[in-house]
């Protein structure tokens, strides 16, 4: 018996919490053509390392998307029959805010290109509402814009997997 894939899931957590390989296995499970949309600059050897090893990790059968900025054009690309795992949408922000670009504008694209991407797409973000209130007012800037994405990609999504340790909680709808 298949495996009915949600239309849309976010999977939240703190920095290395294990919601990247949760959503990678979740993503697995589906014997579908897989997109993996990667948000990461390597801007130094050990991001590399780290992008190099995620990518041997997923191995051939994934077609690989390297968009830092424009999720929103590569997810009008995506077939129906295809699934999505958009990893991470937190670094994707980080990317946006460091270019100075119009958040609001450009969360409001990449909400739309979500709604109207016929393909069922997972995405991984980071909770970061947790934590101490950052001592910068660019901290301060990424933690509030950070919360307010999270809020409205919930929204969206059914379901919505909070990942501590390992380990998944649904927040939202069930399991999948």
């Amino acid at each position: 018996m298949k495996k009915k894939l949600p239309n849309r899931t976010l999977v939240l957590g703190g920095a290395s919490s294990g919601k990247s390989l949760w959503a990678e296995n979740l993503t697995n499970s589906y014997n579908l053509p897989k997109h993996y949309i990667a948000t990461a600059q390597a801007f130094d050897d050990e991001m590399r390392a780290k992008i190099d090893q995620h990518k041997q990790q997923r191995g051939p059968n994934w077609v690989t998307h390297e968009a830092p900025f424009d999720v929103a054009a590569v997810l009008s690309t995506i077939p129906s029959t295809d699934v999505v795992l958009l990893d991470c949408l937190t670094l994707w922000l980080s990317n946006q805010l460091l270019a100075e670009t119009d958040l609001e504008k450009t969360c409001e694209a990449l909400i739309s290109a979500i709604s109207a991407c016929p393909a069922p797409i997972i995405m991984v973000s980071n909770e970061v509402g947790q934590g101490v209130v950052p001592e910068s007012r660019l901290g301060r800037a990424f933690r509030s814009a950070q919360g307010r994405l999270n809020q409205q990609l919930a929204t969206l999504c059914d379901p919505v997997v909070v990942v501590m340790a390992g380990l998944p909680l649904a927040l939202k709808g069930e399991l999948p």
